[in-house]
């Protein structure tokens, strides 16, 4: 049970952390956000805990493969936010979101790669 507080204690740091930076710098905030460190430290998990190494291969080459439709959200939420507000410029970046990830999985699809 320690170790999974520990683990939530860490992960929740890293964001409060980053949260944190945010405020004082834009920039440098969103550097570290866009660092990813969930995803390394979910490896990081999951090697400690002894998960077999392709597993811990498929979760980053999955995670490469599910960022890509998150991309462009993070190019609308900035350009709706001060004409739709904060809550419905989230709602419309999420729904890019998923019709991005539809439209991705659709494609690499093609090429082998089965995202749903």
């Amino acid at each position: 049970m320690s170790w999974i507080i520990t683990k939530y204690a860490i992960t929740a740091a890293l964001v409060v952390l980053v949260s944190e930076v945010a405020k004082r710098s834009d920039k440098l905030g969103a550097l570290i956000a866009a660092l990813p460190m969930v995803t390394v430290l979910a490896m990081v998990w999951m090697y400690v805990e002894h998960q077999p190494a392709d597993k811990i291969a498929n979760h980053a080459w999955y995670t490469f493969w599910y960022v890509l439709p998150t991309l462009p959200m993070f190019l609308l939420f900035p350009f709706l936010l001060p004409r739709l507000g904060f809550w419905v410029s989230l709602g419309m970046g999420a729904l890019v979101t998923i019709v991005s990830f539809v439209f991705v999985a659709f494609v690499v699809r093609r090429f082998g790669i089965a995202l749903m």
